[in-house]
C-alpha cells in the first residue's frame, strides 16, 4: 500500500511540474464576480482544447497549461461579450494571475458562438457532458464512456450510479431504453455514436409533479447520438470462434428518429459472456415502482422460493447463451407516446463447488466438507408495452403492462462427509415455472395552479409451482415418516403452488400555497391474497409413491391483507433549508385460514417521516431522511405445514406472526465541485428494529429444523460509504470505503445466538486519461468480513491490487489488459488462497474503416477457482468455486 501512495504521490507531483497555472477572476462591469463563466485554453499549435475551467461563486478560474506552447484563452457568459487572450507560457515563467472583465451585451446574444463545446455543462438540474471531451476513441461501449466521467461509477453488476445513487432510467435521444435495466445499455450502446451525456438529477418523468415531492433519489441519464446516427440504422455484427468449440455471435441494430426508435440485441456464445442473468430477471423491475414502500409499509412476496444456485461474480465452470431483446417506441402524434420491449435469455450453466461448512452451537460442533455439481438451465421470458397520452400540460395519463414468465431447471449432485454423519450423497432437483403480469395506471390532472392530482393503480398477479426433488442415501429428519428400503434409497418429492394476487391505489391530491411551499394529502389502500398448497410424498424404486398426508407435513393456506391509509406531507422550502414532515396513519387487516382455523388482527400503526435538505451551495448539500416503516411477511413464513428446504433442511412457518417496526435514519453528504474537479460524497444509514421476525432453528447433526417467531431481542444495522475522486489534468483519482456492521440474535436448540457481522471495503485507484499513448488504472482493494457469535470469531480477508492497461500502436493496433490478483486468507492464517485473473484483447482497425478484428485471451493464466466465505448465526463456510479455463477467441465486427 505504502508503495502504491508513493506511486500515487509521484504522478501528482510529476503532472504538477509540467504545467503551468493561469488563474484569476472573471467579473462583470461593475466588479460583481461572473459564477459560471467559460474559459477554455485553445492550443495554438494543435488547435485542439488543451483546458477549461468554469468560474466558481466568487468568479475564480485556474488553468492547467503545457509549458513552452502559445494558447488563446476564450472567456465567454451568457448575455455578455466574449473576450480572447493570448498568452505564451515558458519553462522560466512563474505562474500567472490574469482577470477579466466582461461586459454585458444583450444585442448580441445570440451571436454568442464556441468552437469548442465545453466539456461539461449545467442546465439546473441537468449535468451535460460532452463525450469526446473524456474519451479518446479507444472505448467500445456506453459503459466505457461512463467509467470516465466525473461522479460516475458502474458497479460489479453493471448498473450505473450517480455520486452513490443508483441510475433508474437510461435513455436515448429521451427515448426509452429497456425501461427497468441500465445493464442493457452499457453493455450494448456503442461509444462511437455517443455525442452527450445527459445527467438528470431530482428526476420526474411527469413535469407537473416536480418540484412537489422529493426527488433526491432519482436519478436517470439520456444519451445524445451524434447527427449522423439519426434517421438511420447503425450497429455492429460481430462474430467469432476458437479451440474447443469456442464461439461468439452479437449482431445488434439500433434505428432512432424522432418519431420511433427500434434497438434489436442478440447474443449466442459459450465463452462465459452472460447478458441477462438469472439474477438479472428476478431484479428487473421494468420500469415498475413499488407502491407500498412510499407508504412505509412494506408486503413483500419471495421471488426465488426454490432457492436456485447464483453464478459467483458472473462466473462458471461452463456457462452457454442465448439471447434476444427487442426494444421499440412510437409517437404518432404530440400527445401519445408508445414503447415497449421483449427479452429473451436461455442459459446453461455448469457450476462446482468445494465446501468446507463447519456448525457450531453449545450443544455440539461439527465439520462437513461438501463437493456440489449444478446443472442449470433457465429460459426467462419479459414483455412490456407503455403508453403515455398527454393531450395538454395540464393531463397525463400511463398505462403499462408487463409479463414475465420462466422456466427453471437445477440438478445438483452433492457428496457429504461430515464427522457425524459419515460419507453421504444426494441428488437435488429443482424445477419451476414462475408467472406474473403486473399492470399499472397512472393519471396527473392540474386543476390550476394551486390544485394538482395524482392517481395511481397497480395490479399484480403471479403464479409459482416450484417442485423440489432429493434422492439420499440415508433417512434424514425423524419428523418424516419412515419408511424402510432395500437400497437405502429415499426419494422425497414435494410439489407446492403458491398464487399472488395484488391491488394497490392511491389519490394524491397537492395544495400549492406559493413557489416555496405545498401539501400533501394521500389516500392509499392495498389488497392482497394468497393461495398455498404444498405436498410432499416419497418414491420407491419400484416406483410406488407413498403420500405423506398428515395435516403438518402438508399446507392449504388461504392469506389476505389489506392496508388502508391516510397521509399529510407539508413541504417548504425557506432559505437555503428544504423542510418535508409527513405523518401517515394506517389501518391493517390480515387473515389467516389454515388447519381448519382462521386467524384475524387488525392493527393500526402512525408512522411519521421527516426530509431536511440543507443546500451548501449549488452543487454541494446535506440530506438527512428519517421514517418509521413495518413490513409484513407474505404466506411462506405463515404457513405451518413443513417445507422441504434442502437435503438438510426442513422449515415450518408460524400463523401468528406480527409485523416488525423499523425506525431508519438516513445522511447524505453530496459535493461536485467543477472547479477544482473533485467529487465527494457520503451516506450513513443506521436502522433500528423491533419486534422483528427471526429464525428458530434446532439442529440435529448437519440437519435443521427451522421456524420463525417474533423477538423483543435488540437488533440494528450502520453502513456508511465515502467515496473521493479528484482529476489532475489528465489523471483521475477514486478512493472509496464502505462499512456495514449487523447486529442480530437467533434461536438455536433453544438458546439465544447473538450474531455481529461487520463488511469493510476499501478501494483506491489512479487512472490516465491521454488523447493518444497508452493510458492505465492501478489500484488496490482489501475487504474484511468479521463474523462474531456468541461461540466463535472468524475474520476474512481478501487483498486485491488490480491494473488495467490500454496500449495503442503502430497506428492501428490496440492492445487491452485487465489483470486482477486475489490474496484471500482467514486471521488464524488456517486458509490461505491466491489466485490471480488476467484477460487480454488485441484489437486491429485501421483508420475510417468499418472492419476490427480482434484476438482475445480470457483467464490468461488460467485460475481454476476462487474463493469466498458465508456466515449465518450457527454455520460458518468457507468454498472454492471453479471457472472456465483458459481459452482464446478470434472475433470480427463490421460496423453498420
Amino acid at each position: 500500500m505504502k508503495f502504491k501512495l508513493l506511486v500515487f504521490a509521484f504522478f501528482v507531483v510529476a503532472t504538477s511540474m509540467a504545467q503551468h497555472k493561469i488563474s484569476g477572476i472573471v467579473k462583470d462591469s461593475v466588479g460583481n464576480p461572473l459564477e459560471m463563466a467559460n474559459i477554455i485554453a485553445i492550443n495554438q499549435s494543435t488547435k485542439g482544447l488543451e483546458s477549461y475551467f468554469i468560474t466558481d461563486a466568487k468568479g475564480y478560474y485556474k488553468l492547467n497549461l503545457s509549458n513552452n506552447t502559445t494558447f488563446e484563452l476564450r472567456i465567454s457568459y451568457l448575455g455578455f461579450a466574449s473576450k480572447t487572450f493570448v498568452v505564451s507560457t515558458s519553462d522560466a515563467q512563474k505562474d500567472m494571475t490574469k482577470d477579466f472583465v466582461l461586459y454585458e451585451n444583450s444585442d448580441k446574444l445570440n451571436e454568442v458562438e464556441l468552437t469548442y463545446e465545453m466539456p461539461v455543462t449545467i442546465k439546473g438540474d441537468t449535468l451535460i457532458y460532452n463525450a469526446d471531451s473524456f474519451t479518446n476513441g479507444k472505448e467500445k461501449k456506453l459503459g466505457d464512456v461512463l467509467k470516465k466521467l466525473p461522479g460516475v461509477e458502474i458497479t460489479d453488476e453493471d448498473e450505473v450510479e450517480v455520486d452513490g445513487k443508483k441510475v433508474s432510467k437510461i435513455m436515448v435521444d429521451g427515448k426509452e431504453f429497456f425501461d427497468g435495466d441500465s445493464k442493457l445499455a452499457v453493455k450494448n450502446i456503442p461509444a462511437d455514436a455517443i455525442s452527450k451525456i445527459e445527467v438528470l438529477k431530482n428526476y420526474n418523468e411527469v413535469s407537473q409533479m416536480k418540484g412537489l415531492g422529493n426527488d433526491e433519489d432519482n436519478v436517470a441519464l439520456n444519451i445524445k447520438l451524434k447527427q449522423g446516427k439519426k434517421n438511420f440504422w447503425f450497429g455492429e455484427v460481430t462474430a467469432g470462434g476458437g479451440p474447443d468449440d469456442r464461439y461468439l455471435a452479437h449482431p445488434k441494430l439500433f434505428y432512432y428518429s424522432p418519431k420511433k426508435s427500434v434497438n434489436i440485441i442478440t447474443d449466442f456464445n459459450n465463452i462465459g459472456e452472460v447478458p441477462f442473468t438469472f439474477r438479472d430477471y428476478f431484479s428487473f423491475s421494468g420500469g415498475f415502482k413499488n407502491m407500498n414502500r412510499r407508504s412505509g409499509s412494506n408486503f413483500n412476496t419471495s421471488s426465488n422460493s426454490l432457492g436456485l444456485s447464483m453464478a459467483k461474480n458472473n462466473r462458471a465452470k461452463e456457462i452457454e447463451t442465448k439471447f434476444g431483446a427487442l426494444n421499440f417506441s412510437y409517437a404518432p402524434n404530440k400527445a401519445l407516446d408508445l414503447n415497449g420491449f421483449a427479452i429473451y435469455s436461455y442459459t446453461k450453466t455448469d457450476m462446482q463447488t468445494n465446501a468446507t461448512v463447519t456448525t457450531l452451537t453449545n450443544a455440539f460442533s461439527n465439520v462437513e466438507n461438501q463437493q456440489n455439481n449444478t446443472l442449470q438451465t433457465s429460459q426467462l421470458g419479459l414483455l412490456k408495452f407503455s403508453a403515455q397520452y398527454k393531450p395538454s400540460l395540464n393531463f397525463q395519463l400511463d398505462y403499462d403492462v408487463f409479463l414475465k414468465n420462466s422456466n427453471l431447471e437445477e440438478a445438483n449432485n452433492i457428496n457429504s462427509v461430515s464427522s457425524i454423519t459419515g460419507d453421504n450423497t444426494i441428488d437435488i432437483n429443482k424445477d419451476d415455472n414462475p408467472f406474473s403480469v403486473n399492470q399499472n395506471l397512472n393519471i396527473y390532472y392540474t386543476l390550476n395552479a394551486k390544485n394538482i392530482f395524482s392517481v395511481a393503480v397497480q395490479q399484480l398477479y403471479e403464479r409459482g409451482n416450484p417442485l423440489y426433488n432429493s434422492l439420499n442415501t440415508d433417512q434424514r429428519f425423524t419428523i418424516l415418516p419412515t419408511i424402510d428400503e432395500a437400497d437405502s434409497r429415499f426419494d422425497l418429492t414435494q410439489l407446492k403452488k403458491l398464487v399472488t394476487n395484488k391491488l394497490d391505489a392511491t389519490i394524491d391530491y397537492y395544495y400549492v400555497l406559493n413557489d416555496q411551499s405545498n401539501i400533501n394529502v394521500t389516500f392509499g389502500s392495498s389488497f392482497n391474497e394468497q393461495d398455498l398448497n404444498t405436498h410432499i410424498f416419497q418414491t420407491l424404486a419400484n416406483d410406488t409413491k407413498i403420500d405423506f398426508n398428515a395435516d403438518t407435513l402438508n399446507n392449504d393456506v388461504n392469506f389476505n391483507f389489506t392496508d388502508v391509509y391516510l397521509g399529510l406531507h407539508y413541504k417548504v422550502i425557506t432559505g437555503s433549508f428544504t423542510f418535508t414532515p409527513g405523518l401517515k396513519l394506517h389501518s391493517y387487516s390480515y387473515k389467516n385460514i389454515q388447519l381448519g382455523e382462521e386467524l384475524k388482527q387488525n392493527p393500526t400503526k402512525l408512522l411519521p417521516d421527516v426530509f431536511v435538505k440543507f443546500d451548501i451551495k449549488k452543487s454541494e448539500n446535506i440530506t438527512f431522511n428519517y421514517n418509521a416503516s413495518t413490513e409484513f411477511t407474505d404466506v411462506n413464513n405463515l404457513a405451518e405445514g413443513l417445507f422441504l428446504r434442502n437435503y438438510n433442511s426442513l422449515f415450518s412457518g408460524n400463523k401468528n406472526l406480527t409485523n416488525p417496526l423499523y425506525h431508519n435514519y438516513s445522511l447524505r453528504y453530496f459535493n461536485f465541485n467543477m472547479f477544482s474537479f473533485t467529487n465527494i460524497f457520503g451516506t450513513i444509514n443506521y436502522s433500528k428494529k423491533f419486534n422483528t421476525i427471526k429464525s428458530s432453528a434446532t439442529l440435529l447433526g448437519i440437519d435443521r429444523i427451522s421456524s420463525t417467531i417474533n423477538s423483543s431481542l435488540p437488533e440494528d444495522t450502520f453502513s456508511a460509504n465515502l467515496r473521493y475522486s479528484k482529476r489532475y489534468g489528465k489523471l483521475k483519482t477514486d478512493a472509496s470505503s464502505r462499512v456495514s456492521i449487523s447486529n442480530f440474535n437467533n434461536i438455536i436448540n433453544g438458546d439465544v445466538s447473538s450474531s455481529k457481522t461487520t463488511t469493510q471495503d476499501y478501494k483506491a485507484s489512479v487512472a490516465t486519461n491521454f488523447k493518444k499513448g497508452p493510458n492505465f488504472t492501478v489500484g488496490y482493494q482489501t475487504t474484511v468480513n468479521d463474523y462474531e457469535t456468541t461461540r466463535t470469531t472468524s475474520t476474512f480477508t481478501t487483498d486485491r491490487p488490480f491494473a488495467n492497461l490500454e496500449v495503442p500502436f503502430f497506428k492501428s493496433f490496440t492492445l487491452l489488459a485487465n489483470y486482477s490478483y486475489y490474496n484471500y486468507s482467514d486471521k488464524a492464517n488456517t486458509i490461505k488462497n491466491n489466485y490471480t485473473f488476467l484477460d487480454a484483447d488485441l484489437y486491429f482497425q485501421r483508420d475510417k474503416s468499418k472492419w476490427e478484428f480482434k484476438l482475445s485471451v480470457t483467464n490468461l493464466l488460467n485460475t481454476g477457482s476462487l474463493n469466498q466465505d458465508s456466515f449465518s448465526e450457527f454455520i460458518t463456510s468457507t468454498s472454492q468455486y471453479f471457472i472456465q479455463p483458459r481459452y482464446w477467441l478470434l472475433s470480427l465486427k463490421y460496423n453498420l
